[in-house]
């Protein structure tokens, strides 16, 4: 009997099931807070970016106090988030664009997040559902795009190509709750380098599960 696909409306009712992640891992306040603790969180942990803009919200709450905080001193509080040097860069000039065209808000539409200097697509829907309510699209992070492809959802390796595949199979209500689910069991079970096939719902439906791998060579 060949392997039954896997169908996302299940793959999403399993993880509501086990998971009830907040609508982002990151620790903010404002649009402004989760804007540049995305924008820091990029190649690092969120445990780390937490413990970084613990600080740095404290010393910055306005667009205006990100672009006049000496750049030396922006570097130095985010440094152990890595590139640090680029990171600083890009959250005084985003948030100097914010002052100019913005009045020092973060704007609400895919298309205005996006123009933002060093915000992308995933960030922006990241911030459009987090801090907005919005589904205006799919976030692909490493967790997002490795279950994706294991599970069969896509073969594509582009992340906006991900993106696209995921949200042509997945109803558009639940565009932003997907991202934190599949975060939620990318971290506890399909990790990137061992993942616990034996303890994850989807053992016999996942056409990448070892568990199957296992019985095919029996």
């Amino acid at each position: 009997m060949g392997l039954v696909p896997v169908s996302i409306d299940s793959v999403l009712r399993e993880l509501e099931r086990l998971y009830d992640p907040p609508r982002s891992f990151l620790d903010w306040q404002t649009p402004l807070d989760l804007a540049v603790a995305t924008l820091l969180s990029a190649q690092c942990t969120d445990v780390r970016t937490n413990i970084v803009t613990k600080e740095l919200f404290h010393r910055c709450r306005t667009a205006e106090d990100y672009v006049t905080m000496p750049r030396s001193e922006l570097e130095r509080i985010i440094h152990s988030c890595g590139t640090f040097r680029v990171k600083a860069k890009h959250i005084q000039e985003l948030c100097a664009f914010l002052l100019e065209c913005h009045g020092g808000q973060v704007p609400q539409t895919m298309q205005e997040l996006t123009a933002l200097p060093g915000i992308g697509r995933k960030t922006a829907a990241i911030i459009l559902y987090a801090a907005f309510g919005k589904n205006e699209g799919v976030a692909v992070d490493t967790h997002v795009m490795r279950l994706a492809r294991r599970l069969g959802l896509t073969a594509e390796t582009n992340p906006d190509r991900i993106a696209g595949d995921l949200e042509r199979q997945v109803p558009r209500a639940q565009w932003g709750r997907l991202n934190t689910l599949f975060i939620s069991h990318g971290r506890a079970v399909c990790t990137a380098r061992k993942p616990a096939c034996h303890r994850c719902i989807f053992a016999r439906t996942c056409p990448s599960s070892s568990i199957l791998d296992t019985q095919k060579s029996v």
